[in-house]
């Protein structure tokens, strides 16, 4: 029979008793809508007795809705203001939740065996903290699942196509080897204090990795095509060593610009510079 979930106050009272606003230094803007932060845990599937890396927890709204999920959650928070209020939530769950103090740039989360990570990212560090966790040149990486908030405008740019205005590197580095989709979109007055943008959540699974194709080769060619994608390749790969022969060997004209290139001819570039 399972247990009764623990009555927890109203998050509100939470942050008002604890004293907390969001720090706009730290790219915070604190969610209190419990029915979306249950309906933002239930994007992975069922997460009980699952691993959950959260990223930026602030005062655990989130945080909440995956321990109500059954989850054993991992949270890495910087912000020691919040600390009483996420250790209060570990009392009302015992044994489901650990908190990490710091920067979760620097931090190794120390989770054994395959995990989920489950965040609303700070706006100033998500895109790279995405990055990171898609870098790694083991794969299927630790990771099951990503399920991130990001602006609308780079969730757009993870899940973009090919000849579309939000395509680009992210895009790539995204899509070669993982599945990503748009999952949830999630107005500005859904958060306090509101941001000025648009959000949106993004779910991103492990896909097949092509034979041959480095990660870091794939970084290095995507950042120079699009770091000047206005040029044809000719002149934006130049710098890159072998890659102007690779599209002769591959037939692909150096009059293209980046955008058009599809994520299979951007891989096929870097297996033959690889």
């Amino acid at each position: 029979m399972t247990a009764p979930l623990p009555a927890l106050p109203p998050l509100r009272e939470v942050i008002a008793r604890h004293g907390l606003t969001a720090s706009k230094a730290l790219g915070q803007n604190f969610l209190f809508d419990e029915q979306l932060l249950d309906r933002i845990a239930a994007i992975p599937g069922s997460l009980r007795s699952e691993q959950v890396l959260e990223v930026g927890p602030g005062p655990g709204g989130l945080t909440r809705a995956l321990l109500r999920a059954g989850a054993h959650v991992t949270a890495i928070e910087m912000d020691r203001r919040c600390l009483p209020a996420l250790a209060e939530l570990g009392e009302a769950f015992p044994g489901q939740l650990r908190v990490i103090e710091g920067d979760a740039m620097k931090v190794d989360p120390g989770i054994t065996g395959p995990f989920h990570v489950v965040a609303n990212l700070p706006y100033n560090v998500g895109t790279a903290l995405f990055i990171g966790w898609l870098a790694g040149e083991a794969w299927p990486p630790a990771w099951r699942s990503l399920t991130l908030m990001f602006q609308e405008e780079v969730a757009r740019r993870i899940v973009a196509e090919p000849d579309t205005g939000a395509y680009g590197r992210l895009a790539v580095l995204a899509q070669w080897r993982a599945r990503p989709r748009l999952a949830l979109k999630v107005h500005r007055s859904a958060f306090t204090p509101p941001p000025k943008v648009m959000s949106a959540i993004v779910h991103v699974v492990p896909g097949d990795a092509p034979e041959g194709v480095s990660m870091r080769t794939l970084e290095r060619v995507t950042e120079a095509a699009f770091g000047q994608r206005r040029k044809m390749l000719r002149q934006s790969l130049k710098g890159v060593p072998g890659a102007l022969d690779a599209l002769t060997t591959l037939g692909i004209d150096p009059q293209r610009r980046a955008e058009t290139l599809s994520i299979e001819e951007f891989c096929a570039i870097a297996r033959v510079i690889g």
